[in-house]
């Protein structure tokens, strides 16, 4: 295994799931506060799962978020 293709790759793969994510849950939210559905003020549970194909590889991250 090259560990700097690898390093790179990863970091890539994370990155974009970070934006893709951020503008996701803004526009998910947005859009919830708009149609009235939140308040604006609340704490919303999150969870993120990822897994990779070929390690067998599960892992959850939860957490919350708070709106204001």
């Amino acid at each position: 295994m090259n560990e700097d293709i690898f390093n790179a790759s990863l970091r890539g793969f994370l990155k974009k799931v970070g934006i893709t994510s951020q503008r996701e849950i803004e526009k998910a939210v947005r859009d919830a506060v708009a149609s009235g559905r939140l308040k604006g003020d609340e704490k919303l549970g999150a969870k993120m799962v990822l897994t990779i194909d070929g390690v067998s590889l599960t892992h959850e991250i939860s957490g919350e978020i708070e709106l204001g």
